[in-house]
């Protein structure tokens, strides 16, 4: 089974595309913090940036956001897909949205979430 559970904020502008067989697709990053205690009872942040993908009525819903540093819950999966940089053959890892849920009061929530 892939599945994948985030919340996080939305870490970069989304970069939006119309593919050549008129698809949309918008990319981002969600940055997502895990806190942690040492042994002194110290706090340890960790960060973690996930390359996200969105296809559909998300691209629509990502397009109205204004303030792109929003809290958010996506529901997905992992795909890996290979291509060549500089003939060297390069990996990439992204969550492909199934479901998008705004957690947080931003101005996009308050005027457009019914």
């Amino acid at each position: 089974m892939n599945y994948v559970n985030l919340i996080g904020k939305m870490s970069s502008e989304p970069r939006f595309r119309t593919l050549p067989d008129g698809k949309k697709v918008v990319k981002f990053s969600l940055v997502t913090i895990e806190k942690t205690l040492d042994k002194k009872g110290d706090f340890i942040i960790k960060k973690d940036y996930h390359l996200m993908s969105a296809w559909g009525r998300w691209v629509k819903v990502i397009e109205k956001i204004k303030d792109h540093n929003v809290s958010i819950a996506v529901e997905g999966k992992i795909t890996s897909r290979f291509y060549f940089e500089k003939g060297k053959r390069k990996h990439l890892n992204e969550i492909e949205i199934n479901d998008l849920l705004f957690i947080e009061n931003s101005s996009y929530c308050k005027k457009n979430v019914a």
